[in-house]
């Protein structure tokens, strides 16, 4: 114990030094913070804006593979495809780059490209080798949104490209589509970007894009017409057959023109509405201001008759049928049937110069003067005999029996009379009834009889037809050659040398100097009769 302690004496005491400074063991954690940090703070500054697309269906597009392209130019990329809580479509989830996030607003739209034939052009065949992909239209202008719906039908993109877009309003589609043509005298210049239902729903908005410098021949008082498939008509002139081309003739198409006789009018501006013709000729029609519903009673069938079909009066159209209906009169205790006519009035021209001038009260003066003073009736007439189309002739007859005008539930009635279609009908009602008197079954028993005895000359003339070849025919020559025989004979004695030519020649001659003889001894008589007593005396000499 005393040796320890003895120890502990003479140890020396321990001296503890700071040491100053960072260890380098923390070196790397700190660098590895710095760089994370950084690469964090990269990340988050250069990630791009996060939006969801929904769509109907995920046909062709796969999660971090789809890109997003404008103008084939990659702006974004599919994180993630999922199912929408109803189940009916599905929720893409896309990020894009940074700058496009300015471009994010509720009237960017966007589509899934994929191979199309439309409007007679082939696009998007390249997805047919690298896979769809997402097409974006951005819009500079709008309010900002991150939640988008995808469009089923892909549009026609014309940012950023020179033109006008306008609107055309239409009764219905027909066969308009996304990409169809647009035609000025047959060259195209733009094409169908849109349609849609109108705002009221009743009508359809089709919009179009035409590009520059065309669309300033879109005027105030231009016109725009379907031009899908043929036009034929058939006129004084033959048979005519328009088209715009063959592509409008397939996929349809539109066309735009001035009409005859009027002023082109200023340039249209930017998404101006104007009115879709159904055809060519139909934008040369006058538009008229003034229409005046009249109501027509028939008493026969109508079958044949439309809607739409024309009014006419002399053969010009003045209105058209604007309803068909079936009625009981309880008055008259049986059925009519009413036709509602839409006229336009100023259809006839300087026709109000002609009409008296209006009493008091009076409602339809025109219409009263056709009625009650010339006679107008309403007649039922065949406009097609292919088709066998009615329409409404309107025309004057002065001997029918004058009438008033009247009204029936605030409309004015025109009068009718029997068509040319019941005339026709009610001669071949008489037609049949007189065959049904004609004994046909008499008059062929009689005819099997006739045939009967016309087989038995018919045979009866062959037998002697071959008996006269057999037995008369020999005869008949054998007598041809004794009468050529006896000919020959008569030719030879007759002759110019023959005998007898010679005596005959000779008889004539002394005929001749006969008569001669004659003609002196007739003379000499007249001139001295006294010579048949007296006989010719000398002559004296005169002296």
């Amino acid at each position: 114990m005393t040796d320890v302690s003895l120890s502990k004496d003479q140890a020396a005491p321990a001296t503890v030094r700071k040491k100053g400074g960072i260890s380098l063991v923390w070196i790397v954690p700190l660098v590895a913070l710095v760089v994370g940090g950084w690469l964090a703070y990269k990340a988050v500054s250069e990630k791009g804006p996060v939006i969801t697309i929904t769509f109907s269906t995920a046909e062709g597009l796969e999660a971090g593979k789809t890109k997003i392209k404008y103008k084939d130019v990659a702006v974004g990329q599919v994180e993630s495809i999922h199912l929408g809580d109803d189940l009916k479509h599905v929720v893409v989830t896309a990020e894009l780059e940074k700058d496009y996030g300015r471009y994010l607003n509720d009237k960017t739209r966007f589509w899934v490209a994929r191979a199309q034939i439309r409007g007679g052009t082939a696009s998007g065949l390249s997805t047919l080798l690298s896979g769809a992909y997402i097409g974006v239209d951005p819009s500079p202008t709008g309010q900002p949104t991150f939640s988008f719906n995808g469009l089923e039908v892909p549009p026609v993109v014309t940012s950023g490209l020179p033109g006008k877009h306008f609107w055309l309003k239409a009764a219905r589609l027909g066969s308009l589509n996304v990409g169809v043509p647009v035609y000025y005298r047959q060259i195209q210049v733009g094409q169908v970007v849109s349609y849609g239902f109108a705002p009221d729903g009743q009508t359809v908005d089709v919009q179009v894009f035409v590009e520059a410098p065309h669309d300033a021949k879109v005027t105030r008082n231009t016109r725009f017409w379907n031009s899908s498939g043929l036009d034929v008509s058939l006129s004084a002139q033959g048979l005519k057959v328009d088209t715009e081309s063959i592509v409008s003739i397939i996929s349809g198409g539109l066309a735009f023109d001035v009409p005859d006789g009027v002023e082109p009018g200023g340039e249209a501006e930017e998404n101006a509405a104007f009115q879709l013709y159904p055809s060519r000729e139909s934008i040369q029609e006058k538009t008229y201001t003034l229409r005046r519903s009249w109501l027509v009673f028939f008493d026969q069938s109508v079958r044949g008759l439309s809607v739409g079909a024309p009014v006419e009066l002399f053969g010009i159209k003045i209105g058209e049928v604007s309803g068909i209906d079936l009625i009981y009169d309880e008055k008259r205790r049986d059925l009519r049937v009413p036709v509602l006519l839409s006229i336009e009035p100023e259809r006839i021209q300087n026709v109000f110069k002609a009409i008296p001038r209006q009493r008091a009260g009076e409602r339809e003066p025109l219409l009263k003067w056709f009625v009650e003073e010339r006679n107008l009736r309403a007649q039922l007439k065949t406009g097609n005999l292919l088709t066998g189309q009615l329409l409404v002739d309107l025309g004057f007859y002065p001997d029918e029996p004058k009438a008033v005008l009247a009204h029936e539930n605030d409309l004015p009635v025109i009068p009718s009379m029997g068509g040319s279609i019941e005339q026709i009908q009610e001669s071949i009602a008489r037609i049949t009834r007189d065959l049904e008197k004609v004994p046909f079954e008499k008059i062929g028993t009689n005819l099997d009889l006739l045939l009967k005895e016309s087989t038995t000359t018919v045979r009866d003339a062959g037998a002697f037809a071959r008996r006269l070849n057999g037995e008369t025919a020999p005869a008949l020559q054998s007598g041809l050659v004794v009468l050529q025989t006896t000919l020959q004979e008569v030719q030879s004695a007759i002759g110019k040398d023959s005998p007898l030519n010679y005596n005959l020649k000779k008889t004539l001659e002394e005929l001749a100097l006969t008569l001669r003889s004659l003609r002196e001894l007739t003379t000499a008589i007249e001139n001295q009769p006294q010579s048949l007593l007296f006989g010719k005396g000398e002559k004296k000499d005169e002296k």
